[in-house]
């Protein structure tokens, strides 16, 4: 990635990772983001992933298609996958266009994410639901 400002953020809060995704990215930066996620799941033992989609006001064919790639390569690896912060237009628009991201789970915001991976840990499964 350029050396400007950072496009993507991966931070570690104990076992979970949250991805922070500040800018629409082209379809190599989406690649790259899903194999830095996929290693550090890995190198962290990580057994949550929260990734952060609010700053994106438009989520095409190919960045569902991979966000569905990286929750499928998360679980394969032993760890769940929310999407939060998708915006009321984008959710609105990947409908229209039959764009789902059928069999991730979503949340309303980061604290949602976040207590639904709590509730995974705990054995209950309260809080958002698969979208």
């Amino acid at each position: 990635m350029s050396s400007g400002p950072a496009l993507v953020s991966i931070l570690r809060q104990g076992d979970i990772l949250v991805a922070s995704v500040h800018t629409a990215l082209d379809d190599a930066e989406m690649v790259r983001f899903q194999e830095d996620l996929v290693e550090q799941i890995g190198q962290y033992r990580a057994r949550g992933v929260i990734i952060d989609v609010a700053a994106l006001d438009v989520i095409d064919s190919f960045a569902a298609n991979t966000l569905r790639s990286i929750a499928d390569i998360a679980r394969l690896r032993g760890a769940h996958t929310v999407i939060v912060g998708i915006q009321p237009d984008v959710a609105f628009a990947m409908v229209s266009l039959g764009m789902g991201l059928a069999g991730v789970t979503t949340a309303l915001d980061l604290e949602e994410g976040l207590a639904h991976l709590a509730g995974i840990r705990a054995g209950t499964r309260s809080g958002p639901s698969g979208g």
